[in-house]
Parts: structure tokens; C-alpha cells; sequence
């Protein structure tokens, strides 16, 4: 399989699928395309009817957006557990991830993905703290019924659909309670979380969209 990607600093959508495979073991080759640069949209048409990212590639077959992408990998290697198994935690898990797949709109466009900056208090807007605490709700009620230290205690695509918001609370210095703040902690400890955060470090990329709060007179950091 080949799972296509854009830059890791900043495309929460490419996070999810790549995360869910590589802690469920599941080999992959990374296409990786860098967004917003003048040949992107052809690179992604070649490979994606939407010209967006993540896309897997299963030989002839070609899957768009991220939950489609973590669904059929759950289907097609059920030994590596990637929703909970019992019927009644699975779908509090997909509703979990449903409501992170098609909501959220404030925390996404006033603190978006920007896994090597630390910009603490920037984007904390009314719209974006109800967001937080919505989140921080979800959080509590998952982590106090598995235990943690994930959601459903063991890792699943629960965690992987959350991974970009802990990192977002990181970048941000969000305040949270101490059992959710314990929640970012193991997500982000997680090896492969780790290694995508090193990627992403060292990425030269710099894209003005996904920047609001940088000095626009200051050379962008990491810009080539």
C-alpha cells in the first residue's frame, strides 16, 4: 500500500491515517507532496480525483479522506484491532470520530496544525475554548470509562482522528484538566507520534495560510 501525504508540520488530515497504520504495524509506503506549492493540484490529480490528501493506494484501488482511508484499514487487517471490539464501544468510538471529522470549525481555523511552533495563547477565541471544552467533555467521559491511556484504552482510530487536536493543545498551551493533559502526554509520547513530529521539524516548507500569528516583516522560520 502507499499512503500519500502533505507537509507533516502542518496537514492534520494526512496525521490521521498515517498514525493509525504505523501503530497498528501496518506497512506502507509515504508518498509525500508538499501543499500550496505551484505544481501541487497536478501531483495530487494524478493521484486523487479531489486533489486533496491523505489518499491510499491498495493496488488498483485508490481511497479519499482520512476516516474512509482508516475504515477500509480496519476492515481489511481486523487482527490489529483498530476500532474497539465490543459493539456498544465501537460506535461510541466512530461517533467520537465523526463529531472530530465534521465539526470543530473555530479550534481548526484560529489554531491550525503547526507541529514545530509554540505559540502559547494565540487562537484561544470564545469559539475556539467551546470547541476545547466539547473536546475536553468527550475526552473525560472516554478516559474515565476505559481507564486510558487512551480513549477506549488501548489505542484506536479514536486517538489517531485526536492526534492533530493534542498537538494543536501543545502549540497553543491550552489549559486542560489533568486526566486530558495525561491524554495529550501518551499521544504525543507514542513512538510514531514522535517521529512525525521530528519529521516535521525538519521541513523546510513554509505556508502563509497555516501561519496567522507569524512576524509577516521576520524571514518565516524554516522557510528556504
Amino acid at each position: 500500500m502507499k499512503l500519500v501525504i502533505g507537509n507533516k508540520n502542518y496537514s492534520s488530515w494526512s496525521l490521521r491515517p498515517w498514525l493509525a497504520l504505523r501503530v497498528a504495524e501496518i506497512p506502507f509506503d509515504e508518498i509525500r507532496i508538499p501543499l500550496d506549492e505551484p505544481e501541487t493540484r497536478a501531483r495530487l490529480l494524478a493521484v486523487s480525483p479531489t486533489a486533496r490528501v491523505p489518499v491510499l493506494i491498495d493496488g488498483d484501488l485508490t481511497i479519499w479522506d482520512s476516516l474512509a482511508i482508516c475504515e477500509y484499514t480496519a476492515e481489511r487487517f481486523p487482527e490489529r484491532a483498530l476500532w474497539p471490539q465490543h459493539p456498544a464501544l465501537r460506535a461510541r468510538a466512530r461517533s467520537i470520530v465523526s463529531e472530530m471529522h465534521s465539526g470543530f470549525t473555530a479550534l481548526r481555523r484560529t489554531m491550525p496544525m503547526n507541529c514545530r511552533s509554540r505559540l502559547p495563547g494565540k487562537g484561544q477565541t470564545p469559539a475556539a475554548m467551546a470547541d476545547v471544552a466539547r473536546i475536553v467533555e468527550l475526552w473525560n467521559e472516554a478516559l474515565l470509562a476505559s481507564g486510558g491511556p487512551f480513549l477506549f484504552g488501548a489505542f484506536s482510530i479514536a486517538d489517531a482522528f485526536y492526534a492533530p487536536v493534542t498537538s494543536r493543545f501543545v502549540t497553543y498551551a491550552v489549559p486542560l484538566p489533568p486526566p486530558c493533559q495525561r491524554y495529550v502526554e501518551a499521544v504525543q509520547a507514542l513512538p510514531a507520534m514522535v517521529a512525525w513530529n521530528a519529521a516535521a521539524a525538519s521541513e523546510r516548507e513554509w505556508i502563509a495560510a497555516d501561519e496567522p500569528y507569524a512576524d509577516r516583516r521576520a524571514e518565516p522560520p524554516g522557510a528556504l
